[in-house]
């Protein structure tokens, strides 16, 4: 089995795509049982185990770990996509589920038991189906910020050492993302020149440009206006 190419615990501005998958799997499982048998409890804990996670690291995820340690060096490591989507996923879900401890310990049983069963329900969603309820949020608030076609207006082709003259494609890209390695393929085989970001390398142009997920990608004309948002 080839080695993994991102670090599971150190590279973490991406992940396995089937990680937050499986830790969703765990997640509506444990909350459905919290659900069906009144062990609330359960809630509780999971939303300790997924706040211990999302403040420390992924090492103090359980889930994760034993995804990392036990099914990924047997399963070989799946693609790699912008980690940022799913912890916003988890916060989400750390939130619904310490809502739903407290009306437990309110007395609010039914109120805990309707936000645990929402937790349930939306996480073997997106562990069966891939729909991720909270990564969609993400992108949506993404957009709302202006992540969206249109929302950057132009970009500074001279600072990104770009040719003169000329259409070119800026692409913005990591290392790790495997989705990008497709984008920029695609990118290049349209034969205009073409300009990559490393967001990795190069933090601050993400932030200017306002770049929330990669691969992001546009066509820009030769005097720096945006003319179509391509990724």
């Amino acid at each position: 089995m080839a080695a993994a190419v991102a670090h599971p615990y150190d590279d973490t501005a991406v992940i396995d795509a089937r990680a937050p998958r499986f830790n969703q799997a765990t997640v509506g499982l444990v909350s459905l049982l919290a659900v069906v048998t009144g062990w609330w409890w359960l809630l509780a804990l999971l939303a300790a185990q997924l706040t211990l996670g999302l403040t420390l690291g992924r090492r103090w995820c359980l889930p994760c770990v034993f995804y990392f340690q036990v099914v990924q060096p047997r399963a070989g490591e799946g693609p790699l996509e912008d980690a940022r989507p799913p912890r916003f996923a988890n916060q989400v879900g750390a939130a619904f589920l310490t809502a739903a401890t407290v009306a437990h310990l309110a007395g609010l049983a039914t109120l805990g038991q309707v936000l645990g069963g929402i937790v349930a329900a939306l996480a073997l969603l997106a562990a069966a189906t891939g729909l991720c309820v909270g990564c969609e949020l993400y992108r949506l608030a993404a957009r709302a910020r202006g992540i969206r076609p249109g929302g950057v207006e132009a970009v500074d082709l001279p600072g990104l050492g770009a040719p003169s003259g000329t259409e070119v494609l800026v692409h913005f890209t990591h290392p790790l993302c495997s989705g990008c390695a497709e984008v920029e393929r695609d990118l290049r085989a349209d034969g205009r020149p073409l300009v990559r970001v490393d967001v990795s390398e190069r933090p601050e142009l993400a932030r200017r440009y306002r770049v929330a997920v990669v691969p992001t990608a546009y066509l820009v004309a030769a005097d720096g206006r945006v003319r179509e948002r391509l990724a």
